[in-house]
């Protein structure tokens, strides 16, 4: 009876080594490239892609940021309001900016295509940040101390100077007349003459404006000339 075997091939005894270490580096290069898809339980990558804009206006928002909560990264809008993010059917996409409210989409787990595009309008925020008072000093003894040693500048006290009652008598006796000024003073001079002419003085004719009645009154007032005799 005889008795058949093989021999190990030439080449595969010879070719051991290489082939264990092909076998190690594909094994390595399968499961890193399957590993996340795994981990993500098989999901499609779609590429998200749209404009934030300020409101209603569809002015695009400049450096808003697009992140995604869940896989923790993001990016932001470039001058335009423009963006576009690699994401996952399922995930979460939050957008935010300062001085405008959070908004937030979900991608749909049923979307098929490779890409999605939205337009996100952001509302003002109404709520308003709290005052920040930056001082060059460190404490508010040193600031009140800066402020009594502040000599103001007398620009105020020379206005008030300049508007004084002696330089404003000065400046009506000194400005000339205008036209309608001297066109007045002529005609009523021209009147004057006119009554004077006629034999009429206004100044004169007058008790009221003559001196000398009221002198006249005013020493029958301490006569006692006006009280009631019995």
């Amino acid at each position: 009876m005889t008795t058949l075997y093989t021999k190990p091939s030439f080449l595969l005894s010879r070719f051991k080594p290489a082939f264990l270490v092909f076998g190690v580096l594909l094994f390595l290069f399968l499961g890193g490239s399957w590993n996340p898809v795994c981990a993500q339980g098989g999901k499609k990558v779609i590429q998200l892609t749209g404009v934030v804009t300020a409101g209603d206006s569809l002015l695009g928002l400049p450096g808003a940021s697009v992140v995604i909560p869940k896989a923790g990264r993001g990016t932001n809008t470039n001058e335009y309001g423009f963006f576009s993010i690699p994401v996952l059917a399922g995930d979460s996409v939050v957008f935010s900016s300062l001085g405008y409210a959070k908004q937030s989409i979900i991608v749909p787990q049923s979307f098929e295509r490779d890409s999605y595009s939205v337009i996100i309008e952001m509302l003002e925020d109404p709520n308003v940040l709290p005052e920040v008072r930056v001082f060059p000093y460190a404490t508010f003894r040193e600031f009140t101390q800066a402020v009594l040693a502040m000599e103001l500048p007398d620009k105020g006290i020379d206005e008030q100077n300049a508007m004084s009652a002696q330089i404003l008598e000065q400046m009506f006796r000194n400005t000339p007349m205008d036209g309608n000024s001297n066109y007045r003073n002529y005609i009523n001079l021209q009147n004057q003459q006119m009554l004077r002419r006629g034999g009429y003085n206004p100044a004169a004719n007058n008790p009221l404006l003559n001196p000398f009645a009221w002198y006249q009154v005013i020493k029958s007032i301490k006569n006692g000339d006006f009280k009631k005799k019995d």
